[in-house]
């Protein structure tokens, strides 16, 4: 059965390729029957083991829908860029091609599209660069994007290739200078805001990157629309692990009501 587009579904994934990319991140393709499409932003929740009778029985990982090829046919093709940085994704980075994943999504709620000619401006930092691959295409559909994305080094920029191959003006910033300009990405955002007035922004990667980058944007007098990245177990609300402090008082769940929020409703300072 097919899923409708955007509806999530419990599937099992094969895996086509576990490719190593740089020091610590990696490009996994899976074949996912019946997937239905994703909106740029959402996630899924991708189990590293049950699967696999060899591996521990670990909680799924939640996981940035990178981009999907194939929508419509009967196996389209999930791809994910990830680092392994724990238990979990070390193993995700053992899975070999064949063997099942146990796959849930899409989940959560992705980016709003810009509106017909509204620029934007994205920002990506870290494993975040992995949300913002199919917002740049589709944004560009409808207008002037700009792409900054940042990393430690030139190593650690996850997918530049595929951003560059969009041919949009991408801006890059790391912190050791071995690409683009040194320092962090946050650095390059003044003189994107001054190039492109009116532009809305859209950000993900770590959270004092985004903080920053939502100040920026919000002195500038532009909404900001962030997505964070609390740890989560379910990615359905049921967990209660995920849950986001907001400016107003109470708190609400990155799986649920998220990733993707309104930055000026983020309580920045109680963020962990």
């Amino acid at each position: 059965m097919r899923a409708e587009p955007g509806e999530p579904l419990r599937a099992r994934a094969r895996v086509l390729e576990n490719r190593r990319e740089g020091p610590s991140h990696l490009r996994l393709r899976l074949a996912v029957p019946g997937f239905g499409g994703f909106s740029p932003g959402q996630f899924a929740m991708l189990s590293p083991g049950p699967l696999t009778p060899s591996r521990d029985p670990l909680l799924p990982r939640p996981m940035a829908i990178y981009r999907c090829e194939g929508e419509g046919a009967p196996d389209p093709v999930v791809e994910i860029l990830y680092k392994v940085h724990g238990r979990g994704t070390a193993a995700l980075a053992a899975a070999r091609e064949g063997e099942v994943l146990g796959l849930v999504g899409p989940l959560g709620r992705g980016f709003p599209l810009p509106a017909e000619g509204e620029g934007a401006i994205l920002v990506g930092g870290g494993t975040g660069i992995a949300s913002l691959l199919e917002l740049a295409r589709r944004a560009a559909a409808r207008g002037p994007v700009e792409v900054l994305l940042g990393a430690r080094a030139e190593s650690e920029l996850m997918g530049l290739g595929d951003f560059e191959a969009l041919d949009l003006a991408l801006h890059v910033a790391t912190e050791d200078g071995s690409r683009g300009r040194r320092g962090r990405v946050t650095a390059l955002l003044p003189d994107a805001l001054a190039r492109a007035p009116g532009a809305a922004v859209y950000a993900c990667g770590p959270t004092p990157m985004m903080r920053v980058a939502a100040e920026r944007a919000a002195a500038a007098g532009r909404p900001v629309r962030a997505s964070l990245e609390n740890p989560m177990a379910c990615g359905f609300g049921v967990c209660l692990g995920c849950a986001a402090p907001l400016r107003g008082g109470g708190f609400a769940l990155v799986c649920r009501d998220g990733p993707v929020f309104d930055a000026a409703a983020v309580d920045w300072d109680r963020m962990a």
